[in-house]
């Protein structure tokens, strides 16, 4: 039920469901002071969210930045979290989305030996049942490759961020009491909520950021101050979709 009234909410917050709103009562009301100002705001939230320069500076207050793996110390486990991979059934393989810097990056540092072990948290995130098992498949995948599958553990049952942080702590407590250091391996712009979900569980972590959007130093062209980009509005529901999910669980939980 939880997952569903959060795929409600997130469909709810995207500026295109506002677009659409705002288009549908520009069309249909029947008040002339209603259409102006639907038509008005369907303008602005296309001319806002589609204005790469403004989504870049609001990531920019967001995200948790990356930094280099020789900035960390060595730790015991690093914990990287799913909804890094789509599951392709015509292939029947895993199918790899952004977020799979995730776990190139837990990959390197376990060769760096900045990791004892690779812990990957997650069945997936999904309403329908879409073949998809994240941990358990990409456990397969990394034991093929040639990782020992003893350096591999695996949480095979959250599928949100909250379940993530409270399934994992009950893992490492439960049957790996032993392990003391714990890196979270997570997206730049998932980084914020994560870290958070986890100490609420009161699991001390230290955050290494993946696939950041945005660096320290900013660099803009000229085209992304004023050309309108449909990648940067679809982007912004991700921004958005963070940030209510962090409010709401420092609200809710």
């Amino acid at each position: 039920m939880i997952l569903i009234l959060s795929k409600i909410v997130y469909f709810l917050i995207t500026p295109l469901t506002w677009l659409i709103l705002a288009i549908l009562t520009w069309a249909f009301a029947k008040k002339k002071k209603i259409k102006q100002i639907s038509k008005v705001s369907a303008i602005v939230i296309i001319l806002f969210f589609s204005n790469t320069f403004i989504y870049k500076e609001a990531l920019r207050l967001w995200e948790i930045p990356a930094i280099n793996k020789s900035e960390i110390q060595k730790h015991d486990v690093g914990i990287v979290l799913g909804g890094m991979f789509e599951y392709d059934n015509d292939a029947d393989r895993l199918s790899i989305r952004r977020g799979g810097d995730r776990i190139w990056q837990a990959i390197d540092l376990y060769k760096a030996n900045k990791i004892k072990k690779i812990c990957i948290v997650g069945k997936h995130g999904n309403i329908i049942d879409k073949g998809l098992d994240e941990a358990v498949q990409l456990k397969t995948q990394l034991v093929e490759w040639g990782i020992p599958a003893i350096d591999i553990l695996i949480e095979t049952e959250s599928r949100n961020t909250n379940e993530n942080a409270k399934f994992t702590a009950a893992l490492f407590k439960q049957s790996y009491p032993h392990f003391n250091s714990f890196l979270l391996i997570t997206s730049a712009r998932h980084m914020k909520r994560a870290e958070a979900s986890f100490e609420k569980v009161e699991m001390n972590v230290t955050p290494f950021s993946t696939d950041q959007y945005v660096g320290k130093e900013r660099y803009y062209t000229w085209d992304e101050f004023i050309i309108p980009s449909s990648d940067t509005f679809n982007g912004w529901f991700g921004l958005i979709k963070e940030v209510v999910g962090y409010v709401g669980y420092g609200l809710f939980s």
